[in-house]
């Protein structure tokens, strides 16, 4: 899948080494070439702004898990992070993880594992995940969102996942959802990351995003629903699948908001009937996600 397929699935066989790396938590496990994942595990995201102490959490997380593997390193690693970066992850600069600007994430974890390792945005990771084993299968045009500390997204283009000149195509977490509302880590004013994030939430409630009243998971679902909308309107996807903890844990009220919204906003003619769905992979969809990006780059 070296050309950028998105629906054929991942085509070079063996077990992947597969990294999440988020603003809230670092994971890491096993992907076998059914897309089912082994050997996972997690920690907090170390706080500050040390690169190294970060990086070094990231190595003793993968060498735990690589070594309760009766197989060892598997022959490749897979990365999804935050982003955005730059070259496919030569330089990654997450807006939620301070420490790392400009980090050299691929070529330092190629260097400590001895593996090729590729790297991507996590939501285009999860793009290639739900359109390899979740729920987009058999769909050649789709948006995949992650709903969570920060929001992000990758869209697949007729079967393609879309790159963009810099490789950050799909950031729907920077659209305009509030005109004049919050400002936005990335300078803006206003945008879905702002409104709608996990890290959103806590500032706009003063309480942490699990504690949310139901105005609240109205509020963030009718906003996601928002997005969506311009995103489908604007490429004619029937699909958006979404992830990330505050997505999923807020579950039915949070889905019928967002759809709710979409309906209403979405009226062209090719645009109705657009959908927006859980995440196939549920929790397990970052790791899936990233072992999609290792298996289908040459």
């Amino acid at each position: 899948m070296s050309d950028g397929s998105a629906t054929d699935g991942p085509v070079h066989p063996g077990p992947v080494l597969a990294v999440d790396v988020g603003g809230t938590k670092l994971a890491a496990g096993i992907v076998d070439d059914q897309g089912a994942l082994s050997v996972a595990a997690r920690i907090d995201t170390p706080l500050g702004t040390d690169a190294e102490r970060l990086f070094a959490a990231l190595l003793g997380l993968i060498h735990t898990v690589v070594g309760e593997d009766e197989a060892g390193m598997p022959a490749r690693c897979g990365v999804g992070c935050g982003g955005p970066m730059e070259h496919h992850g030569e330089l990654v600069s997450p807006l939620n993880i301070p420490a790392w600007r400009r980090f050299p994430l691929r070529a330092r974890l190629a260097a400590e594992l001895g593996v090729p390792v590729a790297v991507d945005n996590d939501a285009k990771a999860l793009a290639l995940g739900e359109g390899w084993r979740g729920a987009a299968q058999g769909t050649s045009n789709y948006l995949a969102m992650v709903v969570s500390t920060g929001v992000g997204g990758g869209i697949v283009l007729d079967g393609r996942l879309l790159e963009g000149a810099s490789g950050n195509a799909g950031h729907i977490g920077h659209i305009v959802v509030e005109p004049d509302g919050r400002v936005c880590e990335c300078g803006g004013r206003g945008c879905l990351e702002a409104e709608a994030s996990g890290t959103a939430i806590a500032a706009i409630t003063g309480r942490p995003a699990v504690e949310a009243d139901a105005a609240t998971i109205q509020r963030v679902g009718t906003l996601v629903g928002r997005g969506v909308a311009d995103v489908v309107t604007l490429l004619d996807l029937p699909l958006a699948v979404v992830a990330g903890s505050v997505a999923l844990g807020y579950g039915t009220p949070f889905f019928a908001a967002a759809n709710a919204e979409l309906a209403a906003r979405a009226r062209l003619d090719f645009a109705r009937g657009a959908r927006i769905v859980p995440a196939g992979l549920g929790g397990s969809a970052p790791l899936i996600g990233a072992a999609a990006v290792a298996r289908s780059r040459a």
